[in-house]
């Protein structure tokens, strides 16, 4: 070996770090449009069977089907967001009129109140807290500060969050519009040899992830109704959104049901400050855990099954354990996207290596 042909190595090597470290730069730097992309596949994914739809059994043309697609698709957006918005108004008024020290005061009393009713005097809360190591209790050093911060912010975020929505639906019409055009993007990294493999993976993965984000919203809107049912029931104001963004929470598998729960749980108790305690609010709490137990049980013995088994095709086992490690690897946007992500290489695994025992008994079902 020459010093030539090391120096050529050693050149080469350097340039390939160098390029590799500039794509990630670049997509770094350009992480929300990848963002808008990937929404917008996903929003693609869901209309999709709708325009197939419309084309096939309406006979109509596919330009009108996607807008009729689309007009559908905002209207219901547009219909969630509705529903917040006599709540963000009240609740708004509420906090430019709040007494920071009542609220303090009523929450203290909610915390006595509880400690007392449960056997645990306020003594012994305090020493075991300090105990603990906890240098302040729960609510005592609790600053109620950051509600005007978060008002303030409001509406930098109101329009960020504009211009990411017309720019998630510019791009989702022209998918929808296009069926191939995300294809023909991907298609111009393949060889020309592998493209007709490529071509099935994608229709193959395009039809799954499609029952699997329409099974999704089934299941949303299955523990949306449950908790709406049984906030109506137990007369929690604003029930319809407090369930809605509950259920919405379910869309972080294991953790996301945790979060809508304990949401649920706190909003029932604060929503009934000032009232009795054990007649009132203890009850009301009750109920309310009663029917998120009962959300729980419908959506993990039915509505994930369901969605498992006939859209992605794996074995409930084989989904948790590819969800924690995506969660161990990515945090809470790796345990979101793990399933449509494992469903995808698994196609991609098949077509091109169909002949491997590891890969064949991974992708015996699909």
């Amino acid at each position: 070996m020459t010093s030539n042909t090391i120096a050529y190595g050693i050149i080469r090597a350097v340039a390939i770090i160098t390029g590799v470290l500039l794509l990630l730069y670049f997509l770094y730097t350009i992480q929300s449009v990848i963002a808008y992309l990937a929404i917008a596949a996903v929003v693609a994914l869901i209309g999709r069977p709708i325009v197939i739809f419309l084309r096939k059994r309406l006979k109509l043309p596919n330009i009108i089907a996607v807008i009729m697609t689309m007009l559908l698709m905002v209207s219901i957006f547009a219909g969630i967001v509705a529903l917040f918005v006599p709540l963000i108004t009240e609740q708004s008024k509420n906090l430019s009129l709040l007494d920071i020290d009542n609220l303090q005061k009523s929450l203290d009393s909610l915390y006595w109140e509880a400690t007392e009713y449960f056997g645990a005097s306020p003594r012994v809360v305090n020493e075991m807290i300090e105990e603990a190591d906890i240098e302040t209790t729960i609510l005592k050093d609790f600053n109620m500060g950051f509600i005007p911060k978060i008002l303030n912010s409001f509406v930098d975020v109101l329009s960020t969050v504009s211009i990411g929505l017309f720019s998630v639906l510019f791009i989702s019409f022209f998918f929808l519009k296009d069926s191939k055009l995300f294809q023909k993007g991907i298609l111009i990294f393949i060889p020309n040899d592998k493209e007709g493999g490529m071509i099935s993976s994608i229709d193959k993965i395009k039809n799954l992830l499609s029952r699997y984000f329409v099974g999704l919203l089934l299941q949303i809107f299955i523990l949306f109704v449950i908790y709406t049912v049984v906030l109506l029931i137990v007369g929690i104001e604003n029930a319809v959104v407090i369930a809605f963004l509950c259920a919405l929470f379910n869309i972080i598998p294991y953790l996301g049901p945790i979060i809508g729960g304990s949401i649920m749980i706190i909003l029932t108790m604060t929503s009934n400050l000032g009232a009795d305690f054990s007649a009132v609010i203890l009850p009301k709490t009750g109920w309310v855990f009663l029917g998120l137990v009962i959300g729980q049980l419908v959506d993990n013995f039915f509505s994930q099954p369901f969605i498992f088994s006939s859209s992605v095709k794996s074995h409930p086992l084989e989904i948790f354990l590819i969800i924690i490690i995506a969660g161990l690897l990515f945090g809470v946007v790796g345990m979101i996207i793990a399933v449509p992500g494992y469903t995808a290489i698994k196609v991609i695994l098949k077509e091109f290596l169909a002949d491997n025992k590891i890969v064949m008994s991974l992708t015996k079902n699909l």
